[in-house]
C-alpha cells in the first residue's frame, strides 16, 4: 500500500517552534513534488510549502521567512520546520506527493495526500 505518514504536529505557544515530516512508504518510485498545505476550520486548503526532486521550493506567502521546507530524497521524506508561529498558522496539515507506481505490470502515476497532522498556536 502506498501511503503518506506524518508526524510532528501539536500544540506550541506563539512564537514557538515545530517540525514536521512526511515520509512517503509503499512501491512508490520517480516521487516529484513533496510539499505541505494546511486547512483551518471554516476555510479552504491552501498552499504552504513545496519542493521538487530538484530542491526547488515554493512557499505561501503568510509563511514566508517563517517556514522552511526541505527533503531527504533516499527517505522519501519531506520535512516542514515552522519557526516564529502565529496563532493563525492553527491548522490542519496534509502532506502531498506525486510519483510512479506499478499495478498489475502496468506503471502508473499518482498523487498522494496524507492524513493531515493537527498543530494548534495556542499560549
Amino acid at each position: 500500500q502506498v501511503q503518506l505518514v506524518e508526524s510532528g504536529g501539536g500544540l506550541v505557544q506563539p512564537g514557538g517552534s515545530l517540525t514536521l515530516s512526511c515520509t512517503a512508504s509503499g512501491n512508490i518510485f520517480s516521487i516529484g513534488h513533496m510539499g505541505w498545505y494546511r486547512q483551518a476550520p471554516g476555510k479552504e486548503r491552501e498552499l504552504v510549502a513545496v519542493i521538487t526532486s530538484g530542491g526547488t521550493t515554493q512557499y505561501g506567502s503568510s509563511v514566508k521567512g517563517r517556514f522552511t521546507v526541505s527533503r531527504d530524497n533516499a527517505r522519501n521524506t519531506v520535512y516542514l520546520q515552522m519557526n516564529s508561529l502565529k496563532p493563525e498558522d492553527t491548522a490542519v496539515y496534509h502532506c502531498n506527493s506525486d510519483g510512479m507506481t506499478v499495478v498489475g505490470g502496468a506503471t502508473r502515476y499518482l498523487e498522494l495526500w496524507g492524513q493531515g497532522t493537527l498543530v494548534t498556536v495556542s499560549s
